[in-house]
C-alpha cells in the first residue's frame, strides 16, 4: 500500500515570544496555531493544542528571557511542556526555536563543584521530545554539541551590520574582551572597519563583575561600536564605553543580539556615554525598559528563513554564507 502525504507546518508561540512569533508567522505566510497555555491555581503550567499536529513539523518558539511575572525557569518549563505535548500528539518532527538560550553562560565548569547547566538544559529538551534546536548567537559555540541532534546556530550579524552601515566608513569595531575577538573581526571585515579590543579582568568569585583595564587599537577620533552577544547588567559594556571616550573616541555605540537587561542595566545604559544601544527583539523588552537611546531590530525574518529551510530540508547555513559556524 502506498500513501502520498503532504507535509504540514505548525508554528506555536510561548508566552515570552508572542510578538516575535507573530512576525515570524507573517514572513512565513502561516498562522500561529493556538497552544492554549494556561496556569492552574497551584502555578503549574498546562497546554492543549487547538488542532491536530499528527505527522506535522512543529516549531515551538520561546525565548528564555525574564519579564515581570515570568522567570527564565518559567519560560524554559513552558516550552518543554509544549514540546512534550507535541510529542504525545504524534508530531513527526519537533523543533524548539530558542532565540535566546537560557543558562548559556553556564557552559563549562569555571570552578569546583559547579554544574554545566547549558548541557543539562539541552538534555532536558531531548528527553521532552525535541528533535532539533534553533537558536541565535549562542554565548559559546560548544553548546551546539550539548544537544543530541541537529542544532541550527543562527546569527544576528546580517541585521546588525545593515544598521551599522549607516555610520559610514569611519568606524571601529570593538571586542569587549579577548574571547569575542573572532566575532568582532568578522564584523570589521563586513563593515570595512578598524578593530580594537577592550582588555578586561574578571573578578574571581564575583558574578557579573569585571574590570576594563585598557584599549588595544586606534580609536581616537573614531566612531566605535562595541559588539557583544548580550547585555545583561551592562556594567562591563558601559565601563568599556567610558574607557573608549577617555581614549579619544568621537562617539560610542553598543550593539548586541540579546537585551537581557537585568538589575541596574537600564539606569546604567541611560546614564552611559553611548550614543545608541542597538539590540534585537530576541528577548522581549517591557515598555518600562525602553529608553531614548535604545534601538530594537527584528530577527523575525532570520528565524522565518531558518524555519522555512528546515521544513523544506534545505541548507540553513547558506542563509548566512556559512558565517554562522565561525
Amino acid at each position: 500500500m502506498k500513501v502520498v502525504t503532504t507535509k504540514k507546518l505548525h508554528l506555536f508561540a510561548g508566552g515570552q515570544s508572542q510578538e516575535l512569533t507573530a512576525q515570524v508567522a507573517s514572513h512565513l505566510g502561516v498562522d500561529v496555531t493556538e497552544a492554549n497555555v494556561a496556569q492552574f491555581s497551584s502555578g503549574e503550567t498546562h497546554c492543549q493544542f487547538g488542532e491536530s499536529v499528527r505527522g506535522s513539523d512543529v516549531f515551538i518558539v520561546q525565548t528564555h528571557g525574564a519579564t515581570d511575572g515570568c522567570s527564565v525557569n518559567d519560560a524554559v518549563m513552558e516550552q518543554m511542556i509544549m514540546v512534550d505535548a507535541a510529542k504525545r500528539a504524534s508530531a513527526k518532527r519537533i523543533t524548539a526555536v530558542i532565540p535566546y538560550y537560557g543558562y548559556s553562560r553556564q557552559d563549562r565548569k569555571s570552578d569546583g563543584r559547579e554544574p554545566i547547566t547549558a548541557r543539562l538544559l539541552a538534555d532536558m529538551f531531548k528527553v521532552a521530545g525535541a528533535t532539533r534546536l534553533i537558536s541565535i548567537d549562542l554565548h559559546s559555540g560548544q553548546i551546539q554539541g550539548f544537544f543530541d541532534g541537529p542544532v541550527d546556530h543562527l546569527t544576528a550579524m546580517p541585521v546588525l551590520i545593515d544598521y551599522l552601515k549607516g555610520y559610514g566608513d569611519d568606524l571601529v569595531v570593538v571586542s569587549p574582551d579577548a574571547g569575542r575577538v573572532k566575532v568582532a573581526e568578522r564584523y570589521a571585515q563586513r563593515l570595512n572597519a578598524g578593530l580594537a579590543i577592550v582588555h578586561k579582568k574578571r573578578l574571581k568569585g564575583v558574578k557579573n563583575v569585571s574590570k576594563a583595564k585598557s584599549i588595544v587599537g586606534k580609536v581616537r577620533g573614531k566612531t566605535c561600536v562595541i559588539i557583544d552577544d548580550m547585555i545583561d547588567t551592562a556594567g562591563t559594556i558601559c565601563e568599556g564605553g567610558e574607557l573608549l571616550m577617555t581614549k579619544g573616541a568621537e562617539s560610542v555605540i553598543a550593539a548586541a543580539t540579546h537585551g537581557v537587561f537585568s538589575g541596574p542595566a537600564i539606569d546604567r545604559l541611560k546614564n552611559s556615554s553611548f550614543e545608541k544601544v542597538v539590540i534585537t527583539d530576541s528577548c522581549p523588552i517591557a515598555e518600562e525598559k525602553k529608553f531614548d537611546k535604545l534601538e530594537v531590530l527584528s530577527v523575525a525574518e532570520l528565524i522565518a528563513d531558518a524555519i522555512r529551510a528546515v521544513f523544506q530540508d534545505t541548507s540553513v547555513s547558506k542563509i548566512f554564507d556559512g558565517e554562522n559556524h565561525s
